[in-house]
This record gives structure tokens, sequence and C-alpha cells, in this order.
């Protein structure tokens, strides 16, 4: 059974987080405070971790760090406070995904289906010059870690699970960016544009008016 670890201090929210993500069928543990979070972490196994940024003691941003230094539990940073530079300094201490309170309970649990389900598909690729760890989250090429966030990463793993198979803008959107209604499709051809510099142009081919296909690359004459 899938485990659970809710770190916030309001304990009305917590006995109605724990009342949804039973009733899904999860394993819950509740923790008040960032130290308790923290203590409850290192001595259990955790398939994602729901934490608030505003806690007593050590605060949320502190525990997500410490965290993701040992693991790499997908987190879900739960926050009243909804401004920009906040998300930026959680998607850059490596959250999977950042909700502002109020918040749907659906909505929440359909994230977190979403994200335990795409951490449970594991694998090491090698494709090309590329070797993909999906379990670490590391992409080496030639030697080196390329650094592709976690949109980026996430999209390479997408394509990787459908090599060769054509994938239309959106059915590429609606599986990475599954619950964010204010993106549109011009986000997926800038992410990929981003990819590609990262991992080399000959991986991700444009299906003209369809889509995009993955392909292995044999070597530099394939890539077009």
């Amino acid at each position: 059974m899938n485990k659970i670890l809710i770190i916030e201090d309001e304990d009305f929210l917590r006995d109605i987080l724990r009342r949804y993500l039973e009733k899904e069928g999860y394993s819950v543990v509740e923790a008040p405070s960032g130290e308790i979070g923290l203590e409850k972490f290192y001595n259990d196994s955790f398939s994602l971790v729901l934490l608030d940024i505003m806690l007593p003691g050590i605060q949320g941003w502190e525990v997500c760090k410490q965290i993701k230094k040992v693991s790499n539990t997908p987190i879900i940073m739960l926050t009243a406070r909804v401004e920009e530079d906040d998300e930026v300094k959680g998607l850059e201490l490596g959250v999977e995904d950042y909700i502002g309170k109020p918040f749907k309970p659906k909505i929440l649990m359909a994230r977190i289906n979403s994200l335990i389900k795409r951490n449970r598909t594991t694998f090491i690729e090698r494709i090309g010059d590329l070797e993909i760890d999906n379990a670490n989250h590391t992409v080496i090429k030639n030697g080196k870690e390329l650094n592709l966030g976690n949109k980026g990463f996430a999209l390479l793993t997408y394509f990787i699970l459908n090599k060769d198979l054509v994938l239309t803008r959106e059915k590429i959107l609606n599986n990475i960016w599954p619950m964010d209604y204010n993106v549109d499709e011009r986000v997926v051809d800038t992410q990929i544009k981003l990819l590609r510099k990262k991992i080399g142009e000959g991986y991700i081919k444009t299906i003209r008016g369809v889509g995009y296909k993955f392909q292995e690359v044999e070597n530099e004459k394939d890539i077009i």
C-alpha cells in the first residue's frame, strides 16, 4: 500500500486530507511540524509527501531541502501564499507540484494519483549517447549529467515510454500538465525546443501537422 506523509500544522486540514487519502486507499502518517515531519520521514518509507510551507519551527522550504538531499520522493507543496516567487522557489528545490489553499480535494487527489503512478514506473534506459535513470531522476550524456528540470525530465520519460509512437501536442499536454488548465499547446513546443538543446536535436522528430515522435539516434548522421 502506498504511504503518504502529511506535514501540516492545521489539525482540521490534516484530518480532511487523511480522510480523503484513506478513502483513495492510501496509508497516511501525519506530522504537525517540520521537525516531526523530518523525523517520521527518516524513519519510514513514503510514496509522496504533502508539505505545508508555513510551519512552526522548521519551515517547509527547509524540510523540502532536507528531504531532497536524501530522496527523490515526490513532494506537493501546500500553501495559502500564491506568489509566483514562492512557486519558482519550490520548483528550484525540486518540488513536483505546488497547490494553493484553499483547494478542491478532488483536484489534489488527481494530482497525487498522477505523481505516484508516474513515479512507480522506474527504469534505466540507454538510448544513443543518453543514459536515463528514472528512479533517481538523472540523465547522463557522454558522461555528463544534464539538468532537465522537473518538466523536462517528465517529458523525456513520457517520450521514452512511448518510443517510436507519434504523440499529438494535446496528448503530451494532458499527460505532462494534466491539471494546469491555463497551459496551452505552445508550451509543449517551447519545452520540446529546450529539451532538444540539452539531449540533442535528433531524438525528437517533428511530425508536421500531428505532433512529435521520439526515436533512437545511432550516430551523428542520424541527427537531422
